[in-house]
């Protein structure tokens, strides 16, 4: 979503030449000198043999034929060593054939010819008539659905009712078998796919962090961001304060996922990142659902100031997030079943009620 395909590949190329640099370097200093010194030590011995062998007065002893064929083999070992340094590198050299392949790997949506640019800023969303299928297992069917601009749109629904391939398919990381996803009328398969990503941001509750600093990890929402605009954006994710009780302030190095921070700090660079990029659209993939009750309120905090003026669809796996949605859309099997405001649904006492009694009975007792 946030367009990073080239970024990694050249990060990712930099890094495995650094790493095979410094590698190589560690196998010659430690293998080179070794069979070279036997290897020297072998020509001593066959110097010895030859001079015995024409020299037929000279007699020796089996000790010393023994010494002398002993030293010969005392030099293979040294070069199998070698040998299977080498074979471990040409392990990795094609496991990192195959990465590279992994990273060329192209769109399973084709580009158009000739795109037709695509303005999300005050744009409506529409879903008309959307059909999709993995394989022969159908996930969304006959979906009819409008998102205004500004509006914050639920998803409601069970696990598999297909909420996160209707988010999938305005990201287009699949297109529709029927039906089409436009955006301000725009066919999104008539548009670039990176003009239609740069214009969507996505925050999901398994945060997407690098072994890299606070900065660079918020920075990715825009890169080339200024040191000011990315401490602005910390600033409005309530991320600010933590981060500047860091060691390193927003140099401090987050480890592999994030490691280093909390589930609650975790989701705010997220946000930041979301915020930094000022995309007028916002998928929003529940953020809170995995995190304690104070990490949730700054989250929540973080959201709510993310939201303001973007079109926001929510994938609501809780429903107490969803109350102040202006629609809620709830999913049952690949299909709309019921659409409306939170009071309005309790009020119809349909899918939405049920959802919304059941979730409240299990929190009551647990």
């Amino acid at each position: 979503a946030y367009n990073l395909e080239n970024t990694v590949v050249v990060r990712f190329r930099a890094a495995a030449r650094e790493f095979i640099g410094h590698y190589m370097r560690i196998v010659r200093s430690q293998e080179i000198p070794s069979p070279l010194l036997e290897f020297l030590g072998a020509i001593g011995v066959s110097l010895v043999l030859l001079y015995l062998a024409f020299h037929s007065g000279v007699r020796a002893s089996s000790a010393d034929f023994l010494t002398a064929i002993l030293g010969v083999f005392a030099m293979y070992k040294p070069l199998k060593g070698l040998t299977r340094v080498q074979s471990s590198l040409e392990a990795a050299r094609a496991a990192s054939e195959r990465v590279f392949e992994l990273l060329a790997t192209r769109n399973t949506v084709p580009e158009p010819a000739q795109p037709k640019p695509l303005r999300a800023a005050g744009a409506a969303i529409e879903f008309d008539g959307v059909e999709f299928a993995y394989g022969d297992k159908v996930v969304l069917h006959d979906i009819h659905l409008s998102v205004q601009p500004g509006q914050l749109i639920a998803l409601v629904g069970p696990s598999g009712s297909g909420k996160t391939t209707l988010t999938n398919l305005l990201l287009r990381f699949y297109d529709p078998q029927r039906g089409a996803v436009r955006i301000g009328g725009t066919d999104l398969r008539e548009a670039a796919t990176r003009d239609l990503r740069n214009q969507i941001a996505v925050v999901t509750q398994e945060t997407i962090l690098f072994d890299d600093t606070i900065r660079n990890n918020i920075a990715l929402g825009r890169p080339g961001a200024a040191n000011g605009e990315i401490e602005e954006a910390a600033k409005h994710a309530f991320a600010h304060e933590f981060i500047m009780e860091k060691p390193d302030g927003y140099d401090t190095l987050i480890g592999e996922k994030g490691v280093m921070l909390s589930g609650g700090q975790r989701q705010r660079i997220a946000i930041a990142r979301a915020i930094l990029k000022n995309a007028p659209i916002l998928v929003l993939d529940e953020a809170t659902s995995a995190l304690d009750t104070e990490s949730e309120r700054a989250v929540q905090a973080a959201l709510e100031e993310l939201m303001q003026r973007r079109t926001t669809i929510c994938i609501a796996h809780r429903l107490s997030t969803v109350q102040k949605a202006d629609l809620i859309v709830v999913l049952e099997r690949g299909q709309i079943v019921e659409t409306g405001t939170h009071a309005e649904l309790i009020q119809a006492g349909g899918v939405y009620c049920k959802l919304h009694e059941l979730q409240f009975e299990l929190v009551g007792a647990a």
